[in-house]
């Protein structure tokens, strides 16, 4: 039987402190009752001797000490999963947004997940298109992957979010087999949009961001095979906490036991960073570096380390984090611990975004460590890897013909220099910027990586 405990010993911010609570649980999902019939949420955080601090979703605004009722249901938070998901759009906790009620026949799973087991995992090795030449030619996404895109403020980070969850699909490789059983080449390699499932989760954006993304799927007809979350910027930052890990848990159900490949997109990072460090000051904990938590590296690592293949399964979860770099500081430390764990990073350029180039991504500090064993003969296309590697020398080289530029003049350089800095101009002109409704294929990538080249 359930106890339910009257009055509070403390309040402080979105924490409520209970003392006497008989056989409190780590993570337990609290009940809260204040006056006039309000019903909140809240979760055990931490335990000490014979008092219970609960995190307090919905915020404690109205709470009494004396006329509270908290009950604690001896259960972790749990999401409502279901093949329905696809299509819907709920709250930073799960739930519906959409007006379409809630899932029925839904099974519920503990949003902190499992961890997987190592020796279960598989080696990521196909890649995921995005239809964007910077990232498809140069730091390629692999399926099961978690790749983060550093960005900061100002930068058209959510439009790129958008385009990439608009235009990705699964890359099948340039080798295929016809309906007789033969094996064929084929220069239009082939796409598979249908089967790639978006989980799209927005942490602490504000009003009109979530309707861009709203209506950005809705017009692109994303929507149907997208499952989003939106935490809005004046909800509780305790909600914040929970999100991205509702977010995850829908995309391991439908990696992982319905067998989809999921991309989940999880932006601003950063934003949930920012409520944890205001969480945890709360506690009185004693702070690390720029006042975020000692155990921030762990954290993030439980949210990132979602993602993967597992064995004995036909499905996969690949992770996009999006995080801004505050003043552009990409040694802060949310970007600087997102990559010690993830496996690379694309980073955009704040130059590149006022001269007019979209999508600015900076090629150079951009890097895909899971890129070499996903491109190549039977994946992509033969050339790519040493046509990659040559892109990124030739364009190394630009920025040292433009610095000798800036200092003896473009016209006293050498022919070489001169066709190296006609080089750069195209390169992010033509390569690297590209329209946001323009969906590349990942053979006209390349082709243009070798129109690129041939300047020089």
């Amino acid at each position: 039987m359930l106890t339910t405990y009257l009055g509070l010993k403390e309040i402080n911010g979105n924490l409520v402190i209970l003392e006497g609570v008989d056989n409190p649980v780590y993570d337990e999902i609290v009940e809260i009752e204040i006056p006039k019939g309000h019903k909140k949420t809240g979760r055990v955080i931490q335990i000490l001797e014979d008092c219970v601090i609960v995190l307090v979703f919905e915020g404690t605004g109205n709470f009494s000490l004396s006329n509270t009722h908290t009950r604690f249901t001896g259960r972790p938070m749990e999401l409502p999963l279901s093949d329905e998901i696809l299509g819907r759009v709920f709250d930073g906790m799960g739930r519906p947004l959409d007006g379409l009620g809630p899932l029925y026949g839904a099974i519920s799973r503990p949003i902190e997940g499992q961890a997987i087991n190592p020796v279960l995992r598989t080696y990521p090795q196909n890649y995921i298109q995005t239809g964007i030449s910077a990232i498809d030619g140069l730091a390629t996404l692999i399926r099961g992957q978690k790749l983060p895109i550093f960005s900061g403020d100002g930068l058209p980070h959510d439009k790129l979010a958008a385009q990439i969850a608009r235009q990705a699909a699964l890359g099948l490789g340039a080798n295929h087999t016809n309906s007789s059983g033969d094996s064929y080449q084929s220069k239009n390699y082939v796409h598979d949009r249908e089967n790639i499932a978006i989980v799209f989760a927005a942490i602490g954006v504000k009003h009109d961001v979530a309707d861009y993304f709203r209506r950005s799927f809705e017009e692109s007809g994303a929507a149907a095979r997208t499952v989003m979350f939106l935490n809005l910027a004046d909800d509780p930052a305790a909600a914040r906490i929970i999100t991205p890990r509702a977010a995850l848990t829908a995309a391991e159900y439908l990696a992982f036991e319905r067998e989809m490949h999921v991309l989940a997109i999880l932006t601003d990072m950063t934003a949930y960073a920012e409520a944890l460090r205001e969480i945890t000051s709360a506690r009185g904990e004693i702070p690390s570096r720029k006042g975020y938590p000692g155990y921030l590296y762990s954290d993030l690592a439980r949210i990132y380390e979602r993602a993967g293949l597992i064995k004995g399964s036909g499905g996969s979860l690949t992770q996009i984090p999006i995080l801004t770099m505050p003043s552009d500081d990409i040694t802060h430390p949310v970007p600087d611990l997102t990559g010690y764990i993830t496996e690379g990073q694309i980073v955009l350029d704040r130059t590149l975004h006022q001269r007019g180039i979209y999508p600015p991504i900076n090629i150079l500090p951009s890097l895909s460590r899971l890129m070499k064993d996903g491109i190549g003969k039977n994946r992509t296309r033969e050339d790519h890897p040493d046509l990659a590697n040559r892109l990124f020398a030739a364009y190394a080289q630009v920025g040292d013909a433009r610095a000798l530029a800036s200092v003896i003049g473009a016209d006293e350089l050498s022919a070489e220099d001169k066709r190296l800095l006609d080089f750069g101009r195209k390169f992010e002109t033509e390569f690297i910027g590209q329209s946001f409704y323009e969906n590349r294929r990942m053979f006209e990538t390349l082709d243009k990586g070798i129109e690129m080249l041939e300047m020089i």
